[in-house]
């Protein structure tokens, strides 16, 4: 079991404008300060996603929960997980990745008795009351993710479900159908959990949202539908051994940090484009796409241009036939990341029919994984060829194991990458002002100061409407 990462494609030669043999070697250094700087956040307690393979405490958490659950012989049919942003998209990326497809349209005996999962990622009405109008609330459990407690999505979310679920079962009824998970100390969530003994899964503090799928955040939505969540972390120890050292030719998740920002940095490649070549991992890109972007799109110093490049997700071969002529023929600002699967599940023959006809003819007697596998290769060479940057990161196969070891991959690419953009890549203030906003707009108690400032905001001028 594997990861491998071949970024022979970004480099000069053979790429025209790829990274030179002087610009690598010089990254070295960089990179071994930017390992000790992880190392020493790490070693300060403040990057807890590192800790998360050992936490077999947290991990106890979700797995006693789920076995309370089979044991009280009411067992959710369907979950539906409350939350946005990291608390969101790794469910979605999991469900996707590890369960059979169309998870939710499957009847019981296809999904071994394990429920339905829902994500509830946005508040849109119309997608909230259509749920809610199909779902059994007798046999559905709600999963309400937030860590801070005080998402207003979520929050308002949970507010609508309480209700509901209290006018159909009770009161009493209403706390068995609801599990949250939140920071382990403060926050609404946890006090609600301890007034009305709601039960309560633990977010550690010093895990962000984006960085929390190997928490209760991921894992028990994942154990809820039968996903070995043991093996995904086990993948995930043991990305983050390989990813011990300082060297940049013996660490992974390094080579991809460098490799990315000295493409935008020295190569004005400002977009990273990551393209995975199976439906399986469809979702990952989305969950990539948020991690990249959240954690390196920053202001070095206050009232500086900000860095960061612009995370972009693509599906193979799918989006050959869309996104990939402007990454062929548009600006040369991309990187692209194939996501390649060695070993696929089930496959399928073509059939050797109209052999008089060239179109078709071709074809028969090649297997549909053969044909995706070619097509992904034939765009990395295309790409390489009109000297457009790619590399391609390949799992031996799509399974726990492996979904444990490329978040980790991934998360550790971010913290390296965060400290070469000089950037602290575990904060999000880009995003605080506009929730600040959002509470002032509905009327919080504690957003006075926000709504003096959203009042001296110009107001819409009548000449440029149209």
């Amino acid at each position: 079991m594997t990861i491998r990462l071949d970024y022979t494609n970004m480099m000069a030669p053979p790429i025209d404008g790829g990274i030179t043999t002087s610009e690598w070697s010089g990254a070295g250094a960089s990179f071994t300060a930017a390992h000790q700087a992880v190392v020493d956040l790490h070693a300060a307690g403040t990057l807890g996603f590192l800790d998360l393979p050992d936490n077999r405490a947290l991990h106890e958490q979700t797995r006693s929960y789920v076995h309370r659950l089979r044991e009280r012989g009411d067992y959710p049919t369907d979950v539906v997980v409350l939350g946005i942003g990291g608390s969101a998209l790794g469910p979605i990326a999991l469900r996707t990745a590890l369960r059979k497809p169309q998870w939710n349209l499957l009847d019981d005996a296809a999904r071994d008795g394990n429920p339905r999962l829902h994500v509830l990622d946005n508040v849109d009405p119309a997608n909230i009351s259509a749920l809610l109008a199909r779902l059994d609330l007798r046999h559905s459990l709600f999963v309400v993710t937030s860590k801070s407690g005080g998402t207003a999505e979520t929050m308002a979310q949970y507010l609508i479900i309480r209700e509901r679920l209290a006018a159909a079962l009770g009161d009493e009824g209403a706390k068995e159908r609801l599990v949250f998970v939140t920071d382990p100390e403060k926050g609404a969530l946890r006090a609600i959990a301890r007034s009305e003994r709601v039960t309560a899964l633990d977010i550690p503090a010093n895990v962000g949202g984006r960085f929390s799928v190997l928490t209760p955040v991921g894992m028990l939505p994942a154990a809820l539908v039968g996903i070995d969540t043991a093996e995904m972390l086990v993948g995930a120890a043991n990305m983050r051994t390989r990813c011990a050292s300082g060297v940049l030719a013996k660490n992974i998740a390094g080579t991809y940090a460098a490799l990315q920002f000295l493409a935008d940095q020295r190569h004005g490649r400002h977009v990273h484009v990551f393209m995975p070549y199976s439906d399986a991992l469809r979702d990952m890109a989305d969950w990539f796409v948020q991690l990249w972007a959240e954690s390196l799109g920053k202001h070095r110093t206050p009232g500086d241009a900000g860095v960061g490049p612009t995370p972009v997700g693509a599906l193979g071969a799918t989006d050959q036939h869309s996104k990939v002529q402007l990454f062929m023929e548009g600006p040369g600002d991309k990187t692209v990341t194939f996501l390649a699967v060695e070993e696929g599940g089930a496959d399928v023959e073509i059939p050797t029919l109209h052999a008089d006809i060239p179109e078709l003819a071709y074809l028969g007697g090649h297997r549909l994984s053969e044909l995706l596998d070619i097509e992904r290769r034939a765009t990395a060479g295309a790409l390489a060829r009109r000297g457009r940057p790619n590399m391609t990161l390949t799992l031996e196969r799509v399974d726990a194991w492996h979904l444990g070891a490329l978040f980790m991959f991934l998360e550790l690419a971010t913290a390296y990458a965060g400290h070469l953009y000089g950037v602290n890549a575990f904060d999000q203030p880009g995003v605080e002002l506009g929730k600040q906003f959002t509470y002032a707009m509905l009327g919080r108690a504690d957003a006075a100061q926000a709504r003096q400032e959203w009042n001296l905001l110009p107001k819409s001028d009548p000449t440029y409407l149209i």
